[in-house]
Order: structure tokens, then sequence, then C-alpha cells
């Protein structure tokens, strides 16, 4: 785990040295809700690569980045500065993005179970599990919305039922151009700017796709 950790860059270290330096202040200041808020940024922005490193599996950097700074927008900058009141589209465009990532994160799980072999399912198959993962995480993300509104009295939810629902139609967008993105891939003779991201996962990892497409 530390080698990944140190292999993500100056950009993300700083990120994480400043929400420790929050959490710190803020517990000195006696703001024991900005305390929760800036360790639970920090260990969620962490926990991909404690993951990663406990299935021997290699990040790419701008993924490590990507999940950092939603993590941040979401819980650090959307509860403890009230961006999801302040600013309209900040809920919406957060559920989008991290469909769109679950997404690509559960189709190259299910590419990686085929071993890259896009013979050992048709590729609309694979396509609709990584869908399915993706909405499962999106159902899950709207639990711990309604667990931390329930728990810690914050306001994760919004407006109730109209917020989940709208959350889940954005989720279903996301997780659909993301299922799409993954087809492109398994259809695709030459790499793409569409398929990048898979592309980069499935070169730092090549010992997981034995049969995957050179």
């Amino acid at each position: 785990m530390l080698a990944q950790i140190r292999r993500q860059g100056y950009f993300i270290h700083g990120i994480w040295t400043l929400l420790a330096i929050a959490a710190a202040a803020s517990a000195l200041d006696g703001r024991w809700s900005m305390t929760f808020v800036s360790l639970a940024t920090l260990g969620l922005s962490l926990a991909p690569l404690v993951l990663a490193d406990r299935v021997g599996i290699n990040l790419p950097v701008p993924f490590v980045a990507a999940v950092t700074l939603f993590v941040i927008a979401s819980v650090f900058m959307g509860e403890a500065f009230d961006f999801y009141e302040r600013v309209w589209w900040w809920d919406i465009a957060l559920h989008g993005t991290s469909a769109v990532g679950f997404g690509l994160v559960g189709f190259v799980f299910v590419f990686m179970m085929f071993e890259g072999d896009k013979f050992a399912a048709p590729p609309w198959a694979m396509c609709l599990m990584a869908f399915g993962l993706a909405m499962t995480a999106g159902a899950c993300w709207e639990i711990f919305e309604f667990l931390m509104d329930l728990w810690f009295g914050l306001n994760m939810q919004k407006s109730g039922l109209k917020d989940t629902m709208g959350d889940l139609i954005v989720d279903v967008i996301g997780a659909a151009f993301a299922s799409w993105l993954g087809y492109v891939y398994l259809r695709a003779k030459d790499r793409s700017f569409w398929t990048w991201p898979i592309d980069r996962f499935v070169a730092l990892n090549r010992r997981l796709f034995r049969k995957s497409r050179e």
C-alpha cells in the first residue's frame, strides 16, 4: 500500500495533508462535526488504495485523483460547506460522475473475471453486468446518505423521496454511459479517447488480463 501511496504525486499528497490539518485544527477548536467530515473524507479517499493493495491490483494515478476529488466534493464541500444547497446542480453532477466511475469499475471487474476473454461472454452481457454493479453502488450510496442523516443529523437526502429518485435516475444515465464505453472498448480495433481509462488500467495490470488484446 505504501508503494501505491508514494506513486500518487504531490497534488494528491497535498490534498491528504490539508485534510489531516483540517481535522486536527477542527478538533483543537472543538468543532467535532468538521473533524468527523475531514477524517471521513480522508478515509474514503484512501479506501481505494487499501482495497487495491488487498486484492493486488495497481490503480492509475488519475483514478485515485478522481476518487479523491469526488469524495472532497461530496462529503467535504457538499456537507461541511453546504454546496448541495448553494449550488443547485452540485448533487446532480456528483451522482452523474460517480455513476460513470462505478460503471467503469464494474466493467473492469467483469472484464477481469473473464481474464480479458471477450468470447467468454457476449459484450452486451458483460456491459449489462457492469451496469448492474454501478446501480448497486448507487443504491448503496443512497443508503449511506439515509444513515448519515439518521445518525449524525446531516441533510444529505434533502427533499427525501424526490432527491433519492432523482439521484437514481441520474445513476441510470451515468451507468448506461459507462456501460456503453465498455461496449466500445470490446468492439474497438484501435485505442481511442473513449477507451483510455480502461486501456490504462489493463496496461497496469496486464497479468490479470492474459487473454486481453494487445
